[in-house]
């Protein structure tokens, strides 16, 4: 008798999408998950309704991958029923991870961002100023769209989670092993990252001299030296903070790693183990007078987009969550 076939599903939530093709680019090895799996839910790909989803028996589905964070009331009410009719749940990509480039919006609260879309942008022609409403009475009927919150939230802080499999999108080597696990029954214990505990500067291959650093530049700002450690370079790389798993891909294209990949293990997150790590460099040999006090404030003030550069994958689950509300 043939073994029964896992019950999958995919949601996307608050991302881009990415995610997505992701699972896409797994290629052939796609097929050998069609061996053990029927996908039962997968918006993007399959004509499956909501009610679908709520007409099956809770823990019905053995597996979620849900993509995105928090943004809205339709998202939260998908998170907590893909909760209630799962078996085991996958924060799938650093939106669900840890809220990501939407996370960003925490520096702002609706009402900012209604006024700068709707009311300031210039590309608008929108005179009577009006922002949008969770319904709208037209001659056949009220129309409704999801509320849209004030504090973009990662999926665990809106729902239990059993796994996490990081990354922006995550690696497909990371998603091929996790499948691999979940169909041989050999997952590690609820509430593990799905990825390796080694940060990403022990995957990358570039030279590292300890060299003191002159100057910070944008990544736009300087044409690097292709075998030299980036950070040694003045281009800030969150690789020695970052979790690895992705095999160090965007330095191999002389591009930094920007820490999609969340916080290396004993961390409480990815930005405060970023600037201790750089706060660290910087004092290297400070006892053989290579840097002042001066120094590094002047270094530091060269940082152009600090919440960018430390938090932009990592704002909603870190220590700040978001900027304060203003009454």
């Amino acid at each position: 008798m043939s073994q029964k076939k896992l019950k999958i599903a995919f949601y996307w939530a608050a991302s881009c999408g990415g995610c997505e093709i992701a699972v896409l680019d797994m290629n052939e090895k796609f097929l050998d998950v069609a061996k053990i799996a029927d996908i039962v839910f997968w918006p993007v790909a399959m004509d499956v309704k909501y009610q679908n989803v709520e007409d099956m028996p809770d823990r019905f589905i053995d597996v979620t991958f849900f993509n995105g964070s928090i943004r809205n009331s339709e998202q939260e009410h998908m998170a907590k029923l893909m909760r209630q009719k799962s078996k085991t749940l996958v924060a799938f990509g650093s939106c669900a991870h840890e809220g990501c480039i939407p996370g960003l919006a925490n520096l702002s609260n609706k009402a900012e961002v209604f006024e700068q879309i709707y009311l300031k942008d210039k590309s608008n022609v929108n005179s009577q100023g009006i922002t949008p409403k969770t319904t709208t009475h037209v001659k056949n009927g009220t129309l409704k769209l999801p509320e849209f919150y004030d504090t973009v939230k990662t999926l665990g802080q809106t729902v239990n989670v059993d796994y996490y499999l990081p990354g922006c999108p995550p690696p497909v080597k990371l998603v091929i092993e996790a499948i691999d696990a979940i169909a041989k029954g050999k997952l590690p214990p609820k509430g593990a990252v799905l990825a390796p505990l080694k940060a990403v500067c022990d995957e990358c291959l570039r030279k590292r001299e300890n060299k003191k650093i002159n100057k910070i530049y944008r990544v736009h700002e300087k044409s690097p030296e292709p075998e030299r450690c980036l950070m040694e370079q003045g281009i800030i790389c969150m690789g020695m903070a970052t979790r690895s798993g992705c095999g160090a891909q965007c330095l191999k294209v002389d591009m930094p790693c920007t820490g999609c990949g969340g916080a290396t293990p004993n961390q409480p997150e990815v930005g405060a183990g970023m600037i201790t790590a750089l706060a660290s460099v910087l004092s290297l040999d400070k006892e053989n007078g290579q840097y002042t006090d001066e120094d590094v404030v002047k270094l530091m003030e060269q940082i152009k987009d600090p919440v960018g550069t430390f938090y932009m994958y990592s704002l909603p689950s870190s220590i700040f969550k978001r900027k304060v509300m203003k009454k």
